[in-house]
Parts: structure tokens; C-alpha cells; sequence
């Protein structure tokens, strides 16, 4: 492998690996991508297209002055990021949400990047961890297994795994619109298409009760032996929420607040189902919050019981996978290189930062460091006031390596503004303070490498 010191390897195609290779080769340097799929399938993905989507379309808030997501939007906007310049282009109403049409969100992804010329990409599994050239490993939440083998191998460490659910796509055209409505919550968006973007299916008490009583009984997914579920909290399956009691569902993805029905608006439902639009043509929609391990029978059977969704055809059943990420604080250096063989950075979801959103930056980061280390101009990462700065933080020490588990970007990562009022009635003014400073310093960051 001697000669390959010039050329940056990346060993996964998908939000993390696409987007760290667009960095790199923007930089000037050459990039090989090194992909398994189609060659090897996953549970999850259907195509071989790169940064394809398994879990879900959104990319969830797109607020840059409220929301820690919003802002990581902005900060990989800024940065001329791949991935957000694809959901942009291929943006679905969704309220104050960011959603895509996913198949043609992929498929300008691996456009763009079979289009740069700096970057190639070799079909084919990666089996092992390399001790000669530059390399950066965005195997995601589904890495093989050979190649987990050898992470652990390498690391000394066992594996950390947990179980991530996949929602049910239902065809638009199987809806009893008679029964359900378009509205976005508390008619969030500046349009009218995104204040009616998201579709709505109400329930009384007593339909919400037979429902949590038939997602109860139903047959779920069996783990096989050794196995233990250790869920993310941000992707539960809805039977784990509906165990953790009954009203659980009515407080989280079936909240009935901010919406108003249509056909009967005098009528406060008790529970509601929302469902938002998968695809441009608006003819799938995904049943929102609703991950499920339930058997495939069992879930066509529970779903119909949906006001709305009698009739419904699926276009794709939920499903249950094991997730695969390290225990970073304790192998991964501030620059995201492997402590044991600094020639390799990790990064994206196996890191242990969790959504789509987390794991194109830790790409975008993993790229643009790699990148410069092969210039001979390094860099150091955006520090903690950045919502870049603040994950990459996470996982490389500021997390207990001890309860070391998956994190969505949040403003509890932060460093406090001084001479904020806390608690709730603060927050607006806070979160915005905390959005202000990172934008400053996420420009003098980009300013630094120019």
C-alpha cells in the first residue's frame, strides 16, 4: 500500500463517507471511495445508490436560530456541503422540517460524486483495518460483519451495539382522505403547502385504546441469542413505547396538540397519527415516529387499525437492525483518528453520533481534516461553541466513555453564554445566543483555511 499516502481512502458511501469525499476533493485532493454495495447487500438498503436514505427522509428541524439541528444545517451550508445542497435541491414540504424525496436526493448525490474529478469509487468490501496510507472508515450504523471483527480486533475493545426500527412507507393513494387531513402542526411553514404538509389520522379514546392493546399483543422481532436491546431513545420502536405505558404514544408521536380536524373541528381527538410525505410526487408517505419490530403479518394488521389507513398499501413494512458504533472517547483522538493507528479517522454514525444530519458532519469534518493532513497545511477542528465543535467533542472526551451511547446534536453540548437567564422562559434568548456565537465562530473557522 506504500505510494497510496497521497490519495484519501473512504470506506463507506453513505451520508458520512459521500460527504467526506466531496470535502477532500474540493481541497484538491484525490479520493477513492470504497463501497460495498450492490456487491453486498444490507438489511436496510434497497439500492446502490451512495447516501441512501433507510430510516427516514428528514432531516428534522430546519430552524438555524432555535434549533441545534437547524444550526448544524447551517454550519454544513456554509461549508458547501454535499449533502445539505442535495436536500435542498430535492426538498418536500414538511412544515419547519427539512425532508427530501429520497431516491432522487441518492441519486443527485451519486451523480455529483461520480461527476467530480477527483473522486473514483471501487466497488467492493473492506475487510480490515489498513496500517499504510490515509484512510477514513464511514462504515455506518450496518458495518459488516468481517469488518466489525476487525474493528474489534484492532481496538481491543467488543463491539457497542444497539437495535435502530425502520417506519412503515404507505401509498398516498390508500388513504380514506375522508377520514383524514392535511396540516402541519400549530399550521407551522411560511406556505401553504407547508402548512398542510403533513397528513393527519385521528383516533378517540376507545380506538387509541384498542390500538396500544393490539401493538401490546402483537408478534415482534425475536433478537437472537446473545443479543440485548440496547435502543437509542431517538428511534424506539413504538411496542417499546407503548411498554413504557400506555399514554407514552399520546405524548410523543401521537400527540393530538396544534392540529385542528377538518372534517369534524369541533371534535378534539384523543390521539393522532401524523404521516409525512416520502417522495416529489407525493405519492408515499411515511408513518411518522412509527419504527416498529413488529412481524411484517402483524403490522399490516395493527396499522389498518389507523382511522384513514383501513385500506392501506404498503410500499414498505417497518423493520428492526443492528446498529454498530465505537466506544469514541476511549479510541478516537480529537482529529477522529484511530489512537492505535492514527493513519485511519472514523466517522459518521459508527462514531456514536446519531441522524442523518450528525453523521454528514462528522463526514464533512473527517474530510476537510484528512484533506489537509495530506496538504501538510492541518487544521484543527471548530471548537465547542459550534455545533460541529460540540459533537466532535462529545465523542472524542467530553462524553463518560463508561455510558458512552449514540447523541443527536443538542444545545446541551454546549458551552453556556454568560449573563443568560436559565430555565425556560430564557431559552429563546438563550438558544439564540447560542446560535449567534456559533455562526461567528464557524465563519473565522472556514476563514482559517482559506
Amino acid at each position: 500500500m506504500s505510494g497510496m499516502t497521497q490519495i484519501l481512502h473512504i470506506v463507506g458511501g453513505g451520508m458520512a463517507g459521500s460527504e467526506a469525499a466531496w470535502q477532500a476533493a474540493n481541497l484538491g485532493v484525490q479520493v477513492v471511495i470504497h463501497e460495498m454495495r450492490p456487491k453486498v447487500e444490507t438489511f436496510a438498503h434497497q439500492t446502490g445508490n451512495l447516501a441512501e436514505m433507510v430510516c427516514s427522509n428528514s432531516f428534522r428541524s430546519d430552524d438555524d436560530e432555535q434549533n441545534a439541528v437547524g444550526l448544524l444545517h447551517w454550519e454544513m451550508r456554509a461549508a458547501n456541503g454535499l449533502i445539505m445542497a442535495a436536500a435542498e435541491k430535492h426538498r418536500l414540504p414538511a412544515g419547519g422540517a427539512l425532508a427530501v424525496d429520497r431516491e432522487a436526493f441518492a441519486e443527485f448525490v451519486t451523480q455529483e460524486i461520480n461527476a467530480h474529478p477527483n473522486i473514483s469509487i471501487e466497488y467492493g468490501e473492506v475487510n480490515e483495518i489498513p496500517s499504510e496510507g490515509t484512510w477514513v472508515f464511514a462504515t455506518g450504523p450496518l458495518t459488516s460483519p468481517k469488518l466489525g471483527e476487525a474493528i474489534a480486533k484492532e481496538t481491543g475493545a467488543d463491539r457497542l451495539a444497539f437495535f435502530d426500527a425502520i417506519a412503515p412507507i404507505i401509498y398516498r393513494d390508500s388513504i380514506n382522505m375522508d377520514v383524514a387531513w392535511m396540516q402541519s402542526r400549530y399550521d407551522k411553514g411560511e406556505t401553504e403547502e407547508e402548512q398542510k404538509a403533513y397528513l393527519n389520522c385521528p383516533m378517540t379514546k376507545d380506538q387509541y385504546e384498542a390500538f396500544i392493546d393490539a401493538l401490546l399483543a402483537a408478534d415482534k422481532t425475536e433478537f437472537h441469542e446473545g443479543e440485548t436491546a440496547g435502543y437509542f431513545d431517538g428511534c424506539l420502536p413504538i411496542e417499546v413505547m407503548a411498554e413504557r405505558g400506555r399514554e407514552t404514544l399520546r405524548f410523543g408521536p401521537m400527540k393530538p396538540v396544534g392540529l385542528t380536524n377538518t372534517h369534524d373541528p369541533e371534535t378534539k381527538a384523543y390521539a393522532v397519527v401524523q404521516l409525512r410525505r416520502d417522495n416529489k410526487l407525493g405519492t408515499l408517505y411515511n408513518i411518522v415516529g412509527f419504527q416498529t419490530k413488529m412481524k411484517y403479518g402483524a403490522q399490516a394488521e395493527v396499522f389498518k387499525m389507523i382511522p384513514g389507513l383501513e385500506e392501506a398499501k404498503f410500499a414498505r413494512l417497518g423493520g428492526i437492525h443492528r446498529n454498530t458504533f465505537l466506544n469514541s472517547p476511549t479510541l478516537l483522538d480529537d482529529q477522529m483518528r484511530l489512537k492505535s493507528k492514527p493513519n485511519v479517522r472514523f466517522s459518521g454514525q459508527v462514531t456514536g453520533v446519531e441522524g442523518y444530519v450528525e453523521s454528514a458532519a462528522m463526514g464533512l469534518l473527517a474530510g476537510r481534516l484528512a484533506a489537509h493532513e495530506i496538504l501538510g497545511t492541518p487544521i484543527t477542528p471548530p471548537n465547542g461553541n459550534t455545533a460541529m465543535g460540540a459533537l466532535i467533542h462529545h465523542i472524542t472526551g467530553g462524553a463518560e466513555a463508561k455510558t458512552f451511547q449514540p447523541m443527536n446534536v443538542n444545545f446541551g453540548l454546549f458551552p453556556p453564554v454568560e449573563g443568560l437567564k436559565g430555565g425556560r422562559r430564557g431559552r429563546k434568548d438563550r438558544y439564540k445566543a447560542y446560535t449567534d456565537r456559533a455562526k461567528e465562530t464557524f465563519n473565522q473557522w472556514l476563514e482559517g483555511q482559506s
